[in-house]
């Protein structure tokens, strides 16, 4: 069987600001086209303006990249990786010029996304389409990586960290002690047409085996919704929930931000910031888990996906749900 030959990767990646003066350009081209008040803009800029202006995900992907050279190297695999953002520098079709000036033709992507949904995998194949006719590169072909919810180097990535979130509790309050997953809310409507909900789901229960909680000790909850208050997203909010397992007796509690590859805003902010005063609040001593970041596991499990595109090699996964298709049909993923 014969595999295609590859010219290079591409990471794929949500992008962030970088100083103080980049926080609403970068959030109007987040919002552009959608119907999210000018206040809530301004309430999110502040977020970041607790951070001295600064994201941290676009450092990430450099970390990120750079792991993901050294791994590749000793595997023969030479491809040069380029790097390319939605919504901020460097912008995808700056990216796609480029690879149109050094030759690439056939590309692999990787999105940092371990989920399927629209905003998660569909938008960004639209964000490339777009490009390509932004930089008049159409010839460029792509080929995504597969989302990796049941790889087992990505559950036990999320699983280590876990476990070590949970050594750090009190050992006298581990029977009213609690751990709760998290990932970004999506709109209800989005939900229905992607398998979010489901991988998420498998992804939690494999994480929760591998450090061995029963069901009743663990919760998949959501964070970070945004758009109009009207429109019904995926429940139950983490703060929310807080105040849920406080009144239960919960006093240590474990947060897990399952849906997040790095700790970039969504992780500093909504979670180690709001979710922690939310916990001080009612008494319940939290420790958050490390996201998977450049653990060296993590940075293998996506040579190995590249693997499978460029000579066939395994397709690893675990659990109830087989590796997911390479390519979504054109019926999935859909925003509504």
């Amino acid at each position: 069987m014969a595999f295609p030959t590859y010219d290079a990767i591409l990471i794929q990646s949500f992008g962030g600001p970088e100083g103080p003066d980049d926080v609403i350009p970068f959030l109007e081209n987040v919002l552009r086209g959608r119907n999210v008040p000018r206040q809530r803009l301004v309430e999110v800029a502040e977020h970041y303006q607790h951070f001295g202006g600064v994201s941290p995900i676009n450092q990430q992907c450099r970390d990120l990249i750079a792991a993901l050279r050294s791994e590749l190297r000793p595997q023969g695999i030479s491809l040069p990786i380029y790097w390319g953002n939605r919504n901020w520098h460097p912008f995808l079709a700056d990216t796609l010029k480029s690879m149109q000036r050094d030759g690439v033709r056939r590309v692999l992507r990787f999105v940092t996304s371990a989920f399927s949904s629209w905003s998660g995998c569909r938008q960004y194949l639209n964000d490339v389409v777009a490009s390509q006719e932004a930089s008049q590169a159409k010839e460029l072909q792509f080929d995504k990586l597969r989302v990796f919810f049941n790889h087992p180097d990505f559950v036990a990535v999320v699983a280590e960290n876990v476990r070590q979130a949970m050594d750090a509790l009190s050992r006298d309050s581990l029977s009213a002690s609690r751990v709760v997953f998290t990932a970004h809310s999506i709109p209800v409507a989005m939900a229905k047409c992607c398998d979010y909900e489901k991988q998420l789901a498998e992804s939690c229960r494999l994480i929760a085996e591998a450090v061995g909680l029963s069901n009743d000790q663990w919760d998949v909850v959501y964070q970070s919704r945004s758009g109009r208050p009207q429109d019904p997203w995926l429940e139950p909010d983490v703060c929310d929930f807080i105040g849920d397992l406080h009144q239960r007796g919960t006093r240590q509690l474990v947060i897990s931000p399952i849906g997040f590859l790095s700790d970039h805003m969504e992780v500093l902010y909504d979670l180690d910031r709001e979710a922690r005063d939310e916990c001080d609040r009612h008494g319940i001593t939290m420790r958050r888990a490390a996201t998977p970041g450049i653990h060296p596991r993590f940075i293998s499990m996506i040579r190995k996906l590249i693997q499978e595109r460029v000579s066939g090699a395994t397709r690893e996964s675990v659990g109830l749900l087989p590796a997911h298709h390479d390519e979504c049909p054109a019926d999935c993923c859909r925003e509504s």
